[in-house]
């Protein structure tokens, strides 16, 4: 990895290309990816690289959920493996959840690397190779575990394709996105839309659910009842547009 100095003032942002990079070269990370990676870095810059308050509180919805949920489920993919994998397994392991690698360039070989990846960072069961159950969806994506994804009740997808948020949805599935672009399809589709950098989101589930794991299933409840999912996206636009216009007006140009 390319020496970056800590005080270099993208420095946070340059340390994220270079895992993404570094996943690429060690083959669990998809060229495409890089495509994506980039495409978030420029929502977090429009919502002010910080986690805002809307994001906060889909965040301890989501841990709600994951926490009253019969079979959760974290699902990863080649960038969240590059990125967090230690926060998956964190989050995994604080939780009870299980993770499962799932991806659209799929093969069997990048399911091992990625499976292999995540049991050095200390996970114990990784599903996602057996790949015995298929969803409707015609790329392979599609292709779940029977006890997992499949039969899921709630599942945390971050940096998902909207198609498959869409069928998990439907299978009456409460289905936890991690996007930062507030009208992708996976944020406008899913149950608890989280729009927020993935490695902030993971680090705040890990704690929200040291702070909410010994409540009592009705408080959590309560938190689930008291979310608005609707709102958070209007309310993360509406941050994104007063971080521009206080950018603008700091450099002292007239936002119209």
């Amino acid at each position: 990895m390319t020496d970056i100095p800590k005080d270099h003032p993208r420095y946070e942002s340059l340390i994220t290309r270079e895992k993404i990079v570094n996943g690429v070269n060690i083959g669990i990370t998809s060229k495409q990816g890089l495509v994506a990676q980039g495409r978030g870095e420029a929502f977090d810059y429009l919502i002010g690289e910080k986690t805002i308050e809307s994001a906060a509180i889909a965040e301890r919805a989501a841990v709600a959920h994951i926490l009253l949920a019969r079979n959760p489920i974290i699902s990863v993919n080649g960038n969240t493996a590059a990125l967090v994998p230690d926060l998956m397994v964190a989050l995994a392991d604080v939780t009870g959840a299980r993770l499962e690698v799932n991806l659209f360039h799929r093969s069997d070989a990048r399911v091992h690397k990625i499976t292999e990846h995540l049991r050095s960072q200390g996970a114990d069961v990784v599903l996602g190779g057996k790949g015995d159950k298929r969803l409707d969806l015609s790329h392979d994506r599609a292709i779940v575990d029977e006890d997992g994804i499949f039969s899921a009740d709630v599942v945390l997808v971050p940096l998902e394709d909207g198609d498959r948020c869409q069928k998990l949805v439907e299978m009456r599935k409460t289905v936890i996105s991690i996007d930062l672009n507030p009208l992708s399809r996976t944020t406008l589709t899913a149950t608890v839309s989280i729009i927020d950098n993935v490695t902030r989101a993971l680090s705040n589930m890990v704690q929200f659910t040291k702070d909410m794991k010994n409540k009592s299933n009705d408080s959590l409840l309560d938190v689930i009842d008291a979310y608005d999912n609707d709102k958070v996206i209007s309310d993360t636009l509406y941050s994104m547009q007063e971080n521009l216009k206080n950018k603008a007006e700091e450099r002292g140009i007239k936002w119209i």
